[in-house]
């Protein structure tokens, strides 16, 4: 049994996995999510600052739910964050649709079985180089 205290209201609860959230504080933060994704709605062009203030949200915590992809926003919409690789502004995750496809690049790449080297075929010149060699005894 793994018991824990809440990061947020510091009660002992049997910690299962995800975040480190009593059940009741878990809860309670679903219900900001929802709270935060219907006002979204209602107001398509409210900043990420008017949001946290309307909603009683911290700012990082809408930022961490657009970060794991749970709010998306448009593309004519000014809530943003930056991707984690280059900067760019995006709208939902953590990277940037070229930073994703570098990404994914290099893990094909750095998966990739290498290629075994074909035999050298023999030609003239190297016809007689791999040859076994004995000394003459005079």
């Amino acid at each position: 049994m793994n018991v824990r205290n809440c990061k947020k209201c510091g009660r002992l609860y049997n910690y299962i996995t995800g975040i480190n959230l009593c059940p009741a504080c878990r809860e309670e933060l679903e219900d900001k999510f929802q709270e935060v994704k219907e006002y979204i709605y209602d107001h398509p062009d409210a900043s990420i600052q008017q949001i946290s203030e309307d909603c009683e949200v911290e700012i990082a915590q809408i930022k961490r739910w657009i970060r794991e992809e749970r709010l998306t926003f448009s593309d004519n919409s000014v809530i943003g964050i930056e991707c984690e690789v280059c900067g760019a502004l995006i709208k939902t995750g953590r990277f940037c649709d070229r930073c994703k496809s570098d990404i994914a690049k290099g893990l094909i790449d750095a998966t990739r079985i290498p290629q075994k080297e074909e035999p050298v075929t023999s030609s003239s010149k190297s016809k007689g180089k791999d040859r076994m060699r004995f000394l003459d005894k005079h």
